[in-house]
C-alpha cells in the first residue's frame, strides 16, 4: 500500500474540554487509486488530509507514506516526505504572488530536484496555460490560478496527490473541466489522489469514497 492510516485520532482544545474531531479513523490506498472523502462540515475530512501530509500531528494512531511512518519524524523528517513523494493542492490555491505562471509551476519539482521541462511544457499546455506563463498569479482569473496551482504539484510527479476542496472556488463548468484535468494527468502518472469534496457530482467521479460523520467513517 502507498497509503495506510490505522487508528488514528487528533482532538483539539475547547472552551468546555477537548474536542475529538477524529476518533479512530483506518483507511488505505495503493497507487494510482483516486478516493473522495467526504461529509458534513466539522466531520473531520481536511484534518485527516493534514494528518496525512504530516501538516499536522496526530494523537493517536499512524500514518505510513510509501512504508516510512511520519508519526516517528520531526518537521524537516515530515517536509522531506512532502517534498519527495506528496503533493498538496489547496483550495487557496497558495500560488507564489512574486514568482511568474513558469515559476510557480516549476517550484515544487526543483527543490525535490526532479524538474522536467518537457513534463512542464504539457501540463501549461493541457491546463489551457501556455499563454500566461510570463504573467504573474495577480494576472489570473481564479480558475487559472486553480490550474496553475494544479500543475504545480503535478510537476513534481507526487506519488501521492492530496487535493483540499480544490474545485471549491470554481464555477461547475470550470470545476468540471479541471477535473477531468486532474483525473486524466494522476492516471498518466499513477499518482494516487484524496480528494476532500463537498459535491457529490465530483465525488461520483473518483473511484472510491470514505464518507466521515463526526469523526468516524460512516
Amino acid at each position: 500500500m502507498l497509503l495506510t492510516v490505522t487508528d488514528l485520532t487528533k482532538t483539539y482544545p475547547g472552551p468546555d474540554g477537548d474536542i475529538t474531531v477524529l476518533n479512530g479513523i483506518s483507511m488505505s490506498m495503493g497507487a494510482g487509486e483516486t478516493l473522495a472523502l467526504t461529509g458534513e462540515s466539522g466531520s473531520g475530512k481536511s484534518t485527516l488530509l493534514h494528518l496525512v501530509g504530516g501538516l499536522d500531528q496526530p494523537d493517536g494512531g499512524t500514518v505510513e507514506i510509501d512504508g516510512t511512518d511520519i508519526g516517528g519524524l520531526d518537521d524537516a523528517g515530515r517536509a522531506a516526505v512532502r517534498r519527495d513523494s506528496v503533493g498538496v493542492i489547496f483550495q487557496q490555491f497558495n500560488l507564489i504572488p512574486s514568482l511568474t505562471v513558469a515559476s510557480n509551476i516549476a517550484f515544487q519539482a526543483r527543490l525535490a530536484g526532479r524538474e522536467d521541462r518537457a513534463w512542464n511544457d504539457s501540463l501549461a499546455n493541457r491546463m489551457g496555460l501556455t499563454a500566461q506563463l510570463t504573467k504573474y498569479p495577480e494576472q489570473l482569473s481564479g480558475g487559472q490560478q486553480q490550474r496553475v496551482a494544479i500543475a504545480r504539484t503535478l510537476a513534481a510527479k507526487p506519488k501521492l496527490v492530496l487535493a483540499d476542496e480544490p474545485t471549491g472556488n470554481l464555477d461547475e463548468a470550470t470545476a468540471d473541466n479541471v477535473m477531468s484535468l486532474m483525473l486524466e494527468l494522476v492516471a498518466e502518472t499513477n499518482a494516487a489522489l484524496l480528494m476532500v469534496t463537498h459535491s457529490e457530482r465530483l465525488a461520483a467521479r473518483m473511484g472510491r469514497r470514505l464518507h466521515l460523520r463526526a469523526g468516524q467513517v460512516a
